[in-house]
């Protein structure tokens, strides 16, 4: 690999390594703001979400230079192509976690509602899947990143339950619809994280082993992407 091409593509990896830090630490400290009932934990997530975008654009940027300058072959380009992709994954994940913080600042401003939900077991296994799928992208590790996608039904069936009781609960008090509707928006986002993560994960494997698997659904559940 010439000199230049890895400089590039080392910078790149730092790059996406930050952006998906930044990702990881918007997830858990919106969760940790729907937890705590922290209106300034939730306020907090939403005004970093600007530097999250901005870095998200920094990485396209590379991307596009590397590939306009260098035309790399092989891993190389397989790496850029996965990185592209990630990039966008890693700013919807971003997003998402914008979206349960503004939840957050809701559900902090009312009597906190006695749901049976293992809320923090969702949010800890979702931020442990967004977790691994980056680290299995740092350390090129295409059995994590299997793992990652075998852990994604798990959060579906978490996000299934929470709109059985989300649905029960509505019936019983009516009076809660509201809050309960914001609850169960939470759940769904962290659902959509879980999908990133596991989009994430697909690329990494994309990008050691050149194959793609996607749409394997004998073996993984299919995720989309926004």
């Amino acid at each position: 690999m010439p000199v230049h091409l890895q400089r590039e593509i080392e910078k790149l990896k730092k790059d996406i390594l930050t952006l998906g830090t930044m990702a990881e630490q918007s997830v858990r400290e919106a969760t940790q703001a729907i937890e705590r009932r922290d209106e300034a934990l939730a306020r907090g997530v939403i005004e970093k979400d600007i530097s999250l975008d901005q870095m998200e654009v920094v990485v396209e940027e590379s991307c596009l230079k590397i590939l306009a300058l260098h035309q790399p072959v092989a891993i190389d380009l397989r790496f850029i192509i996965a990185v592209l992709k990630i990039n966008n994954d890693l700013e919807r994940v971003g997003d998402l976690a914008v979206n349960i913080a503004e939840r957050a600042l809701f559900l902090a401003t009312i009597d906190e509602i006695n749901i049976e939900f293992d809320f923090t077991k969702m949010a800890l296994k979702t931020q442990e899947m967004l977790k691994r799928c980056l680290d299995a992208l740092v350390n090129f590790n295409a059995e994590l990143a299997h793992e990652v996608c075998a852990c994604d039904d798990e959060i579906d069936a978490m996000n299934r339950q929470m709109y059985l009781l989300v649905q029960n609960a509505m019936s019983t008090y009516p009076d809660q619809v509201e809050p309960l509707i914001h609850l169960l928006s939470v759940s769904r986002h962290l659902e959509r994280i879980a999908d990133h993560a596991t989009n994430i994960a697909e690329d990494v494997i994309y990008m050691i082993e050149g194959e793609i698997i996607r749409h394997r659904t004998e073996e993984y559940r299919p995720t989309v992407r926004p």
